[in-house]
């Protein structure tokens, strides 16, 4: 793989966890591997290996974007990014409810249940 795609992976793993982006990989057949490269690649890659924004900001914004497109399921890998990216669960509150005012509460409630599910999950001891 070529450099960019390195970053991209090196950091995909330091927000989201070895565990996460192992299973992402492994998970994916020959039709989805091209879509894990990609993003990979394209967003891990460039965007998130910008300076500019640390990254606890900018776990803090893609909860906002993925809340405001309804994304529930993205919402609940990206809140763990962002504890492990230094983020408390009160700023993540505080950004989920900032986003019911100017997204809409229907899309607040899912993605509040969103995030307490994967805050729960995070809790759960692993067998």
């Amino acid at each position: 793989m070529d450099q960019q795609f390195n970053d991209g992976l090196q950091m995909r793993k330091q927000v989201m966890g070895d565990d996460f982006v192992e299973r992402a990989f492994a998970n994916a057949d020959t039709f989805t591997q091209p879509l894990q490269e990609f993003i990979t690649r394209n967003a891990w890659g460039t965007v998130w290996c910008r300076d500019g924004l640390d990254l606890k900001t900018r776990s803090l914004l893609t909860l906002s974007m993925l809340t405001a497109l309804g994304r529930a399921h993205e919402i609940k890998g990206h809140v763990r990014g962002a504890i492990n990216n230094g983020a408390t669960i009160k700023e993540i509150q505080e950004v989920l409810l900032h986003a019911a005012v100017y997204c809409g509460a229907p899309l607040a409630v899912d993605a509040f249940r969103a995030a307490q599910e994967a805050l729960q999950a995070m809790a759960t001891p692993k067998d």
